[in-house]
């Protein structure tokens, strides 16, 4: 704090002398918040900064409508979509939601393991660990149906390895590591179950 300052808080005190020092106090949290105020430049590198400026300044108002999308919605529920698919419904839920994706639909085993675990309260871990076994088994069935139709799937290059090579060389020894391991480990205990 400067001299003027200090002397202007101690006439202050002198005038007012129930203050007890805190006008200093006041004084000196101000002359922080003013020193340590970031400037305008500084502000703009903040992601999000300035969002509720004026729209003159937003650089989202060009692709803003006006008047906003989904102003006029109509009332009630929206139109039931036509089933020509199975479709999976929790038992905790009456009946299907008004509208859902066809463009899976259920097949093979994966789809009799999805069929089983929505059987199934949503509380019940079964639910939940059958339907990750059933993504992981679906996996393997696309890669089936592709061979079947004659494409042979780039399994490397869809698991993007060369991006994991180029962005996270680290991360990809450590993943084929792992992947050793487990596949030794694997051998081994079959090597060692054939001697006993």
């Amino acid at each position: 704090m400067d001299t003027v300052t200090a002397q202007r808080d101690l006439a202050e005190q002198r005038r007012h002398p129930h203050h007890h020092g805190h006008v200093d106090y006041e004084r000196q949290i101000d002359y922080d918040l003013n020193r340590h105020s970031p400037s305008l430049e500084e502000l703009q590198r903040i992601p999000g900064w300035g969002s509720d400026l004026d729209k003159k300044n937003r650089p989202a108002v060009p692709m803003e409508r006006t008047p906003p999308r989904f102003i006029h919605v109509t009332a009630g529920q929206p139109v039931q979509q036509a089933q020509t698919v199975e479709v999976f419904c929790s038992p905790e839920r009456p009946g299907i939601t008004p509208l859902f994706g066809t463009a899976q639909p259920p097949k093979w085993l994966s789809g009799s393991m999805r069929r089983l675990a929505y059987k199934l309260p949503e509380n019940d871990l079964r639910h939940w660990l059958m339907l990750l076994a059933a993504d992981r088994v679906n996996m393997v069935e696309g890669i089936v149906d592709d061979l079947a139709h004659g494409h042979v799937p780039n399994v490397l290059g869809e698991m993007g390895i060369r991006a994991e090579l180029r962005h996270n060389p680290a991360g990809l020894v450590r993943k084929a590591l792992i992947a050793t391991a487990v596949v030794g480990g694997i051998l081994a205990l079959r090597n060692r179950r054939r001697h006993y």
